[in-house]
């Protein structure tokens, strides 16, 4: 049996979530939700637009794009896809998949078009009733990746009549229908509106289910409790440290309990030296740190966590404990994307307050046009330098078109995270 996943559900109305398309009242903040989904243990987020027009139906494509900035985990955009078009748009947008609506009667043909120019693997199809897959099921496989099945009613006469993959909906958290669901050789997984409740845990569902036999992404850990070295009170040091940034966050301690519940929550818990208890962190102030790795270090005496904080890691208000400094001295910073990032946010900061004879804000005022202009120089620039047998010289020019790269970056509203993100996902 592969993994299964769990998915949320995610509904977009004129550019901001909604509980469903039949109830359009606000689901909340979309940072609030994409960050809730990511760290929480959701797998997969199936975003739905509910867009009535063109101009409505763009504005949900740019909050796919800001949703897909924000998280991890792969999304698949649905909803007022019509054509090839629409398909490349949601991709752009930093969609993993698109689903496409087997009602339409444009589907398959839609689905054939997507699938030549993007991979089936690109490709779901959302079905209500099985004639779709009656219809096609002699070449479904070819085309689609998955089936979203939208009624798990459906599900044995799909089962009888193709070996395609789904995700089916599971409308209510009853750990029966779940597994009814999850044990059949061709689910990958279940979504419904239970999961898109914050309220729901998912870690603590998905270490049930685990104990049941399913197959999930969550935390199986390579070491014991009892392979730990600890300090002579029988805790062990936890250093928490931000897993985008690398920031170094808090330090704490951990006993067996604590290291075992924050193993199956994928929350961090700690053990509490003055008041000799059990804490989770932002268990009081929301302040909560999800898991994204455990590390221990050759000696097996201490454990690196790197998280996802929400909000604050100290008490005091401040983003880290460690801000009191003791000595310092000035560096020259090497690592290349902090490098980029400083530079970056330099540059939006002359966008945003312009500075008066600042070449930056030169350029942003001569428009996109001259911006586009000086890269094209700064480009020619490199190819002459690379014909030089002096490689300082390619240096020089290769920063100053990297500038000039920065300044078109901000002026179209991508960040380096974008970039590393598009890299890192070839």
């Amino acid at each position: 049996m592969e993994q299964k996943i769990l998915a949320a559900t995610l509904y977009l109305k004129d550019g901001v979530p909604v509980k469903s398309p039949d109830d359009l009242a606000s689901a909340g903040d979309l940072k609030f939700l994409a960050k809730s989904y990511n760290d929480g243990g959701i797998d997969k987020i199936f975003v739905f637009d509910l867009s009535d027009n063109d101009e409505e139906h763009e504005k949900n494509i740019y909050t796919m794009k800001e949703l897909n900035r924000l998280i991890d985990i792969p999304t698949c955009g649905g909803g007022h896809i019509k054509r090839l078009e629409d398909i490349k748009k949601l991709l752009y947008a930093g969609c993993k998949q698109v689903i496409i609506n087997a009602s339409k009667p444009y589907c398959f043909e839609l689905v054939a078009e997507g699938s030549a120019r993007f991979g089936n693997e690109k490709i779901l199809v959302s079905v209500k009733n099985v004639d779709f897959v009656f219809k096609h099921k002699a070449v479904i496989k070819e085309k689609i990746h998955e089936l979203l099945v939208m009624d798990a009613a459906l599900l044995d006469s799909i089962d009888n009549l193709t070996d395609t993959q789904y995700v089916a909906l599971c409308e209510e958290n009853e750990l029966d229908k779940m597994l009814n669901i999850l044990n059949r050789e061709n689910s990958r997984g279940v979504y419904g509106s239970f999961l898109n409740d914050l309220d729901t845990d998912v870690m603590e569902l998905k270490s049930t289910l685990s104990e049941r036999g399913i197959i999930m992404d969550n935390f199986e850990p390579e070491l014991k409790w009892s392979d730990f070295k600890l300090n002579p009170q029988g805790l062990i040091p936890v250093i928490a440290q931000d897993y985008r940034t690398a920031e170094v966050l808090m330090l704490a301690y951990m006993n067996e309990e604590a290291y075992n519940k924050t193993i199956k929550t994928g929350k961090m818990t700690y053990y509490s030296r003055s008041r000799q208890e059990l804490w989770v962190k932002g268990g009081v102030s929301g302040h909560t740190q999800y898991v994204k790795s455990l590390m221990a270090d050759c000696d097996r005496d201490t454990i690196l966590a790197k998280v996802s904080q929400v909000g604050n890691a100290c008490h005091t208000g401040s983003y880290s404990c460690f801000f009191n400094e003791i000595v310092s001295k000035e560096y020259t910073e090497k690592n290349p994307l902090k490098v980029f990032e400083h530079e970056y946010d330099l540059i939006m900061k002359r966008k945003e307050s312009p500075k008066e004879g600042s070449y930056t804000n030169y350029l942003f005022d001569k428009g996109l046009d001259k911006i586009l202009k000086k890269i094209g120089e700064e480009a020619t620039e490199i190819v002459i330098a690379a014909k030089n047998p002096d490689p300082e010289e390619i240096k020089y020019e290769a920063a100053d078109f990297l500038y000039h790269l920065m300044v078109l970056m901000a002026e179209k509203g991508l960040t380096w995270e974008d970039i590393t993100r598009e890299i890192s996902q070839r």
